[in-house]
């Protein structure tokens, strides 16, 4: 590769760590062709891209990105998973690639930004996708408000219930 062609590269790959705030490495050596290409279908279904980048490319680009927290996790073969908008979906299908395939080691990343280890990675894959997340938050906001409609509800029912049987005494009587 010539130098003309490695700075494009870098320069290739900074635009991709300046442009995502989710990414996840991993060491896939031992995986076969046939295997990485399941990964990578798994992954781009999820959302994200993978790239596979030299470590010393890779170091200057996280450099010039403002990603030194990067720099730690590229030693041996270097497998990125850049993500999109989900950042659980990507971190779920590494998980369960991993569990079937071990050669695949996930050694961190970032998300949104902040450095995580593999035990990060990890719990990030247990939780739910955004849409369940999203559809949780606004269950949990619109509970009290239900609660509140209900027992108003039951407040003025009863009022007219008492009203009802005062106008039945009065008519009895």
């Amino acid at each position: 590769m010539h130098r003309d062609q490695k700075e494009a590269l870098v320069a290739e790959v900074t635009a991709l760590l300046a442009g995502t705030d989710t990414l996840f490495v991993s060491d896939y050596r031992g995986l076969t062709v046939a295997e990485l290409t399941e990964l990578r279908g798994k992954l781009r279904a999820s959302g994200a891209s993978v790239r596979v980048l030299k470590n010393t490319l890779t170091r200057r680009a996280a450099e010039r990105a403002g990603r030194a927290e990067l720099v730690p996790l590229l030693s041996g073969p270097t497998a990125i998973a850049f993500c999109g908008a989900d950042s659980a979906s990507p971190a779920k299908a590494l998980a369960d690639f991993a569990r079937t395939h071990d050669a695949l080691k996930v050694r961190g990343g970032l998300l949104e930004g902040t450095g995580v280890d593999a035990a990060g990675v990890k719990a990030i894959a247990s939780l739910p996708p955004r849409d369940v997340l999203l559809a949780q938050v606004v269950g949990t906001m619109a509970a009290p408000m239900g609660g509140l409609a209900r027992v108003l509800q039951g407040t003025i029912s009863g009022f007219v219930r008492a009203l009802q049987q005062i106008a039945d005494q009065k008519a009895a009587a």
